[in-house]
């Protein structure tokens, strides 16, 4: 087993069509009753630790970077969004992996819908990074082994403390 999530990824065949170049991911978070909707993904970290992540996605040329949260929201949650503010920004990198990730208040278009986990169609229906879809509240992230969350929501103590932007440099 690799020692360390670089060495992880640098092995992993789930990452391999992200490796080796620069990518631009918008991220959207919606908080619903205290807690942020949030993807778990699968292949990212070594003994097949989930890492949680607010929903997102690559941007496309060709596309806003709104069309493109709207799009990929869609695809993993199965919910249709309108984009509101932005909120964070966040640059990422290790030895193969490099994004700048863009964060915005998003919400359901229908207050009723319900999210249900949906696919990437990057990926094959057997080798999906996506495995779980769930509302998460501060306490049950804090709870988890830091690696295990997205670095923007790590410290967060409030569902409100979601809002306050910020630029995460590494």
């Amino acid at each position: 087993m690799p020692d360390s999530s670089s060495d992880f990824n640098a092995t992993n065949s789930l990452l391999a069509a992200y490796q080796g170049q620069v990518r631009v991911r918008v991220c959207g978070l919606l908080v619903q009753d205290g807690a942020v909707l949030l993807t778990a993904h699968r292949g990212m970290l070594p003994d097949e630790a989930l890492f949680w992540s607010p929903p997102g996605g690559g941007w496309q040329f060709g596309e806003t970077i709104q069309d493109c949260l709207r799009r990929e929201y869609q695809e993993e949650t199965n919910l249709r969004v309108s984009v509101g503010r932005f909120l964070h920004l966040h640059e990422f990198g290790n030895e193969t992996l490099q994004a700048l990730e863009l964060f915005f208040e998003v919400k359901p278009t229908d207050p009723t819908a319900r999210p249900r986990l949906g696919s990437d169609p990057e990926h094959a229906a057997g080798a999906q990074l996506l495995t779980t879809l769930a509302y998460c509240t501060p306490r049950q992230l804090a709870a988890l082994p830091i690696a295990q969350v997205h670095p923007v929501l790590r410290h967060i103590i409030s569902p409100d403390d979601v809002y306050i932007p910020y630029n995460l440099f590494r």
